[in-house]
């Protein structure tokens, strides 16, 4: 059963409604800060960065030189970026179309590293 099966139900649908609702960057960090831990969506965005490179062919050693993200956790990104539910994918095309999408670092040197925690 795919995890988003075992997601659903009326309270994450509401959530996911919420998300869809916001209309500025300024909005969703409002949201996300009354909803999460700066933790917690630090880990978001070092999820999203590692997809961010992977989609662009950077390799292991510069993701993690620019995010400080672990091994694992590029592992586990890189396994939903080419074999999950096409998410990561989705959202990294309509920023690449919309020219939204953040240049990767050529050198892991320019990243912006984001320590979690």
């Amino acid at each position: 059963m795919p995890i988003t099966e075992k997601l659903r139900d009326p309270n994450v649908d509401q959530l996911f409604e919420a998300i869809l609702s916001l209309r500025t960057v300024d909005e969703c960090y409002r949201f996300f800060e009354d909803l999460a831990t700066v933790g917690e969506i630090r880990a978001l965005a070092q999820r999203f960065a590692v997809a961010r490179m992977l989609y662009a062919g950077k390799t292991y050693d510069e993701i993690v030189a620019a995010t400080g993200a672990s091994t694992a956790t590029i592992s586990r990104v890189k396994k939903c970026l080419y074999y999950g539910a096409d998410g990561y994918t989705t959202v990294l095309e309509r920023l690449q179309e919309s020219n939204r999408l953040l240049p990767t670092p050529a050198n892991p040197a320019d990243g912006a590293r984001t320590p979690i925690g």
